[in-house]
């Protein structure tokens, strides 16, 4: 098993942009794209806390977990 992000989903659903959503969580665009795009190996609670709040979502909202991998 592996997690998956699902953070694209949650940003469709907002109508936002990962771009946009950097900016208000305080992270550069390549963090947030590292993080999308699941090839990160950790985040920090407080980042995460940032973009839940941005997001009005739960963690579990923007994490999966996989059966491949």
């Amino acid at each position: 098993m592996q997690i998956v992000v699902t953070l694209d989903k949650m940003l469709a659903m907002r109508s936002i942009t990962g771009k946009q959503l950097a900016e208000r969580v305080g992270i550069s665009e390549t963090q947030m794209s590292l993080f999308r795009s699941g090839k990160v190996k950790g985040i920090r609670f407080a980042t995460l806390e940032k973009i839940c709040e941005e997001l009005q979502c739960k963690p579990g909202d923007l994490l999966d977990i996989s059966d491949e991998g």
